[in-house]
């Protein structure tokens, strides 16, 4: 909002639009230097005028505005705007009730694949980055008008299954399975590679009964559907623990009977080559290995899937994008399959994204579910749950209802360590490092929150609060600094939902906790105006928006 004003300003004595110059103004890195700049190098370039000589120009026909300070600095103009003149402007706009509602998507539906874990494997800590930033796209980007529809794309498929029933057929045992249906059934897996390495006959038996499986017979079909129904019991009861719904479960099973329309569209186009006994469609024009769609034992693979997936979503669901939030190491795969659509004509395959999210560890380690290396999320959880609740015992032991602010600070503290991180860059999970009531951490988010319902619970009697009431004039440095913060909601917003990055509204969340701390400790809220209470009230509000947008809760109380 404060880039919208200098670019309304900035618009005549530049002759760019405010669209363009939108694209140009920059926050300073320094707060003392003014609240926007103006960098002059595009002007300089067009009018064969130095930058810095435009500055200076520039500087002096604004010197005339009114509310306005503008100093050039070096190929820099610094705009510095006066509280006494904008802010009340800027608490009139964010306290409208449209304030920060987008319309960059304009109705456009999008799928979101996203979490997809894989069937008879353990819910573990590495299945929570593809399931909270899914889940945190889905709501941001219906924040920005599109209409979003969440899809939970199970991996009930495969031979992975094949070598879970030849593992369950040679050392399964019912009554084990029965006590611990998950734990065992990892344990039978891990057991399934061990053995491999010493029997290499164990993968034919497994591709035998993926063969099996795919061709209907009654005992894999029996078996398959075991492992399916237990999974999908834990996956339930975690998802509601995270607070993680879906539009559509639809594993990958459910394109079974849409596969072999596909091979044959290939087929009839002329796409399908033999390559070593299996079938495949080149792509030596786009640089890329061959897209491998049938396999030697004529068995289909993930890029068959993912083909007869994509063609589902945008004829049946009607998708004009899709999203597939999948690790980076799918990267090349997802490039084969998009242009394998695009060499079958679909003109919508520019519409496919892959939105890729680095590795994560856990205090350093790698997981790996064929190792059995895998950190249970719903443990973490408990530990996260366990240790918020010391905390509050410790700081807070008469807070009501204890136990559900508890699971609130603690998977939300779980969360909000994943979403700050640039989605791309590895994560090194540390409970302890997530957990902690200071410093760039959900709790400490969750925590100014619950402090300014505190003070405005001590000021509940107060009169509803007007812009005609505000004394303006009052304004010191740390509010004028805070209500700048609030204002940049709507920028975070869009360049969280253009970059597909939700790092950026866990930045605000936590740019708008630290400012509002810093008011509190240097200006009265109560008996301090009006205007106090009405950024109080307005901060409140925005720090539970932008939590909610995340996939957490904002306690009233901690």
């Amino acid at each position: 909002m404060i880039m919208n004003i200098a670019a309304q300003v900035l618009s005549g004595p530049t002759g760019l639009s405010e669209n363009e110059l939108l694209q140009l103004l920059e926050q300073p890195p320094n707060p003392e230097w003014g609240d926007a700049a103006l960098p002059c190098f595009v002007l300089a370039k067009a009018r064969r005028i130095s930058p810095q000589n435009i500055a200076a120009s520039l500087a002096e026909t604004l010197g005339q505005e009114q509310g306005i300070c503008a100093e050039a600095a070096g190929p820099y103009v610094n705009l510095k705007l006066d509280p006494a003149v904008f802010a009340s402007v800027l608490l009139e706009k964010i306290g409208a009730a449209d304030f920060g509602r987008l319309d960059l998507g304009q109705g456009q539906r999008v799928v979101i694949d996203m979490s997809s874990p894989n069937i008879a494997k353990p819910f573990g800590i590495g299945h929570l980055r593809s399931t909270v930033i899914g889940a945190a796209l889905y709501r941001l980007l219906a924040e920005a008008g599109y209409e979003t529809v969440s899809v939970n794309h199970l991996g009930d498929w495969g031979t992975q299954f094949g070598k879970q029933i030849t593992a369950y057929k040679r050392w399964g045992n019912d009554e084990t399975l029965a006590r611990d249906p998950i734990g065992e059934s990892l344990k039978l897996y891990v057991r399934f590679h061990d053995e491999m390495e010493q029997d290499a006959s164990l993968e034919t038996e497994a591709r035998d009964w993926f063969r099996r499986l795919e061709e209907g017979d009654p005992e894999a079909q029996r078996l398959w559907r075991y492992f399916v129904d237990i999974s999908l019991q834990e996956f339930d009861r975690m998802y509601k623990r995270l607070g993680v719904t879906f539009d559509h479960v639809l594993g990958e099973s459910f394109y079974n009977d849409k596969m072999k329309p596909v091979v044959e569209e290939l087929r009839n186009q002329g796409l399908l080559e033999e390559s070593e006994g299996a079938m495949v469609v080149r792509l030596d024009e786009q640089d890329l290995p061959p897209c491998l769609i049938l396999k030697t034992d004529g068995t289909t693979i993930y890029p068959t899937r993912d083909l007869a997936t994509a063609i589902y979503r945008r004829e049946k669901m009607r998708a004009e994008r899709l999203l597939y939030v999948v690790g980076a190491e799918q990267k090349l795969h997802f490039r084969q399959v998009f242009a394998v659509l695009d060499k079958m004509g679909a003109d919508w395959a520019t519409q496919c994204e892959h939105i890729p999210f680095g590795l994560m560890r856990f205090e350093g380690k790698k997981m790996s579910t064929r190792r059995g290396k895998v950190v249970m999320l719903n443990e973490v959880l408990d530990e996260a749950v366990s240790r918020a609740m010391s905390v509050m015992q410790e700081k807070n032991p008469d807070l009501p209802d204890k136990q559900t602010v508890a699971e609130q600070v603690g998977i939300g503290a779980v969360i909000f360590g994943d979403l700050k991180n640039n989605r791309i860059n590895e994560v090194d999970f540390s409970l302890e490092d997530v957990l902690r009531f200071d410093g760039e951490t959900g709790p400490y988010v969750q925590y100014t929150h619950a402090r300014i319902n505190s003070a405005l619970n001590k000021l509940k009697n107060h009169e509803a609060v007007t812009v005609a009431d505000l004394n303006t004039g009052l304004l010191g440095d740390a509010g004028w600094s805070l209500l700048q913060q609030l204002s940049r909601y709507p920028e975070a917003l869009e360049r969280s939902v253009k970059r597909l990055e939700p790092s950026v509204m866990a930045r605000f969340a936590l740019d708008t906790a630290q400012s509002f701390n810093r008011f509190y400790h240097h200006e009265r809220i109560e008996n301090g105006g009006p205007w106090r209470l009405r950024l109080t009230e307005l901060t409140a509000e925005l720090l539970a928006r932008s939590l909610h947008l995340l996939g957490l809760h904002a306690p009233h109380q901690m």
